[in-house]
């Protein structure tokens, strides 16, 4: 059957799933004249099913969508429940589409519309029938989606964004501060709105809820590409602090505090043995030199990375004189990297430099 359904288009995919769903309910007695180019309220819809439950016909009307980004399914949402009151028939409305976000299922409760999506999430109900079904995997070519809009140069102008979430930006303006192309801000933007995570003001794009874009940004954050290197130094403490100071003041945009390291700076949780650093080759050079670091395979008490990406040593901040560490949207994700004690003072920094009111 599911070999069958791949080869449908997405109209045909919706009709025979949600029928072979219905026909498995021992209170449905029948599913039949599954009809195409039905019109409801001056709209055609997409599928309408005459569902048969102890004797008594209902109608299924549904409205199928091959995408379901929430600002797309609001607008289907909308337009159906219109068509319906329009018509005046007393019919349920199913929104369908390949997969179906949590954030679109709860536009989808909050319009009153049931759903049914190919990966199983499903909320139907009617004459007596009640279904509800959530599946916890997102399909794969979703996630890949998802992941697109946090890719290297995509990042550099969330980092941006998420400094300053309510103020609008224009296009141009944005791409100046990320050091990024108009085209590649245009493509953030677009993502931004479809997700409803952004909104344009007339005035420019600003961020809606930052919080739940950072919430799927953790969700699939991987640290950032690059050469990562184990250091040991004899310095500690008071000394070492001082040395950075001596270097990272002075060499700002070629080396950061990153990580637990960041973290003690902006909002200070608890220590780790190890100290981190994001580098390029010429800060590199110099924290070797500066911190007497001697190269080592394990065992460690220093880690540089040096970035392929440079954005986030674009993305600095200097909590003290002579500091220069990560963002705290950079530093954030790191520490999320780094198993429970990292997740700990995550939780700590976001809700201390973190705290948006969306």
């Amino acid at each position: 059957m599911l070999n069958e359904v791949k080869m449908m288009n997405i109209e045909q995919q919706a009709m025979a799933y949600i029928k072979e769903m219905l026909g498995k309910i021992p209170l449905v007695q029948s599913v039949k004249s599954c009809t195409q180019g039905v019109s409801c309220g001056g709209h055609t819809l997409d599928l309408v099913l005459q569902v048969n439950v102890g004797g008594c016909e209902h109608l299924l009307v549904c409205e199928v969508k091959d995408r379901a980004q929430p600002q797309q399914v609001r607008a289907a949402l909308l337009m159906l429940r219109e068509s319906l009151r329009r018509d005046g028939r007393d019919m349920t409305p199913v929104f369908m589409a390949p997969y179906l976000s949590p954030q679109a299922r709860a536009l989808c409760v909050e319009h009153d519309v049931g759903y049914l999506d190919l990966a199983g999430n499903a909320r139907i109900a009617f004459d007596g029938i009640f279904i509800e079904r959530e599946v916890v995997d997102k399909p794969k070519a979703v996630r890949r989606e998802v992941k697109s809009l946090f890719k290297p140069k995509s990042a550099r102008v969330l980092r941006v964004l998420l400094r300053q979430p309510h103020r609008a930006w224009r296009v141009a303006d944005l791409a100046d501060a990320a050091q990024v192309s108009l085209g590649h801000v245009s493509n953030v933007r677009r993502k931004l709105l479809a997700e409803e995570w952004g909104e344009d003001s007339g005035s420019g794009l600003f961020l809606l809820k930052p919080d739940a874009l950072l919430d799927a940004w953790r969700k699939v954050y991987e640290p950032p590409a690059g050469e990562r290197r184990e250091y040991y130094t004899s310095l500690h403490g008071e000394a070492f602090d001082a040395a950075v100071r001596g270097v990272s003041g002075t060499a700002l945009g070629c080396i950061l505090l990153a990580s637990f390291s960041a973290g003690r700076w902006l909002a200070p949780y608890l220590r780790s043995g190890t100290q981190y650093f994001y580098a390029d080759v010429s800060g590199l050079a110099l924290l070797v030199s500066t911190l007497h670091l001697v190269r080592v395979d394990k065992g460690g008490n220093v880690v540089v990375t040096v970035p392929t990406d440079e954005g986030i040593l674009q993305d600095a901040i200097q909590p003290a004189p002579g500091i220069a560490c990560t963002s705290p949207v950079q530093t954030y994700l790191d520490l999320c990297a780094l198993g429970e004690r990292g997740a700990e003072a995550a939780d700590n920094l976001r809700r201390e430099k973190l705290a948006w009111s969306n």
